[in-house]
């Protein structure tokens, strides 16, 4: 499983719900309004509303409104499916659409629309142009898509689109490529992180994620917090974080946080006195609002001196910089550190194709090897060289911009 996200969901959302939350979070959220209707599957439609208030619903509601989150469920095969939401009537009510695309500005452009539609109670419309997305065939990336309210939806070029803008409409988006590395200012999740964060605790973040540990990221503004932990997570790329993924944790799954093994959860401030309140050890803990980080361990010091200032000295640049400088400047870091495991495949006629670990942890640098003895156990690096190896002995050959990335900057030895 080298990647959460599903591969060629059938449709481009599963589910739109209204919710409605009650005065106590001890009595469940209830669902006003949902798409599909005869949408059947009770186990999501009882989880789901209970994901759409993260937060103390006696204290906070006001100042959410507006604005737009995303929690994260993961199904049966470890596949994320994503839940983006839009709070309404005073922090009162959620608009939910579940979808296994990680489409974040489509999905919360969509939102406004919806919001919008139900603000003039113009269901109908609303129910037309849901009718005409959902029951079209995922459109492929970078395709230009404008949604209208009589069940058909228009595909055109952007060239067209210029020509004739009055065929825009405020339900226009162009598909995302999520192969691609994450853009600024386009990807909203690396832009807030990369705002709110400074480079140092960026760093540290990465670093303790690299080494799988148990992770909190608090902010009083749910938009940022779930913006930070999938932006963040997004840098271990070609990696993915294997372990207790929950971007927002709601009021009852709290105990979540005493968990004995690795996890990144976010958590919103208003909670996060009753997280404290809990027996947390050895926890990492990022409090976006005041860029402050609360770290137990040294695991920064514990990657290679000359990758980590080369990092550091990376970022530092990007300061103003748009485009994916960002994101490529953790992708050199990852090629510096785990690109040599081509070196370490092995190859004999007839046989699959193998992983010699001490192979790879050999022949390197006192502080290289030190970290990827370690590195070796971790479970990203071998949901990764799995994930490599069944591609190879699949006879399915693979390029990316990782694969790129160790080529250009000479990171492997003679299989380059």
């Amino acid at each position: 499983m080298d990647s959460r996200i599903k591969q060629n969901p059938e449709s481009t959302f599963d589910l739109v719900l209204k919710v409605k939350c009650q005065a106590s979070e001890n009595e469940d959220p209830v669902v006003l309004w949902k798409f599909p209707e005869d949408f059947g599957d009770q186990e999501v439609l009882q989880s789901v509303p209970k994901f759409c208030f993260p937060f103390d619903i006696e204290r906070v509601s006001q100042n959410q409104v507006g604005q737009h989150f995303t929690f994260v469920l993961t199904d049966i095969e470890s596949k994320q499916k994503f839940g983006f939401c839009r709070l309404t009537s005073g922090g009162k009510v959620c608009l939910c659409i579940v979808s296994y695309l990680p489409w974040f500005e489509v999905y919360y452009k969509l939102l406004n629309t919806l919001a919008d539609y139900l603000a003039k109670e113009q269901e109908n419309d609303l129910n037309d142009m849901l009718k005409s997305l959902y029951s079209h065939p995922v459109p492929k990336a970078n395709t230009p898509v404008s949604l209208n309210v009589n069940q058909e939806m228009f595909f055109a070029s952007e060239q067209v689109l210029k020509n004739q803008p009055y065929l825009v409409s405020h339900s226009y988006f162009i598909t995302p490529d999520v192969t691609g590395l994450p853009t600024i200012p386009e990807s909203r999740n690396l832009t807030e992180y990369f705002v709110a964060v400074d480079v140092n605790n960026m760093m540290q973040l990465y670093a303790s994620m690299l080494h799988e540990r148990r992770i909190i990221i608090t902010s009083s503004k749910l938009s940022t917090l779930t913006a930070c932990v999938h932006g963040s997570v997004a840098l271990l790329y070609p990696m993915y974080w294997q372990h207790i993924y929950i971007p927002v944790l709601p009021p009852h799954l709290l105990d979540y946080c005493c968990a004995p093994m690795p996890y990144l959860i976010g958590v919103h401030l208003s909670l996060i006195d009753r997280v404290k309140n809990r027996s947390l050890e050895d926890v990492v803990m990022l409090n976006v609002d005041t860029n402050t980080l609360e770290n137990p361990f040294n695991d920064l010091n514990n990657l290679p001196s000359e990758v980590v200032s080369a990092l550091k000295n990376k970022l530092k640049k990007q300061s103003t910089a748009t485009g994916d400088g960002v994101a490529r400047a953790f992708l050199r870091t990852q090629a510096a550190l785990f690109g040599s495991y081509r070196d370490a495949l092995r190859y004999k006629p007839g046989e699959p194709i193998t992983f010699c670990e001490d192979s790879f942890v050999k022949h390197r640098s006192s502080t290289t090897k030190h970290f990827l003895e370690t590195a070796v156990n971790l479970q990203l690096f071998k949901q990764f060289i799995d994930g490599r190896l069944s591609k190879l002995n699949a006879g399915r050959g693979f390029s990316d911009v990782f694969e790129e990335e160790i080529t250009s900057g000479g990171f492997c030895g003679d299989f380059c």
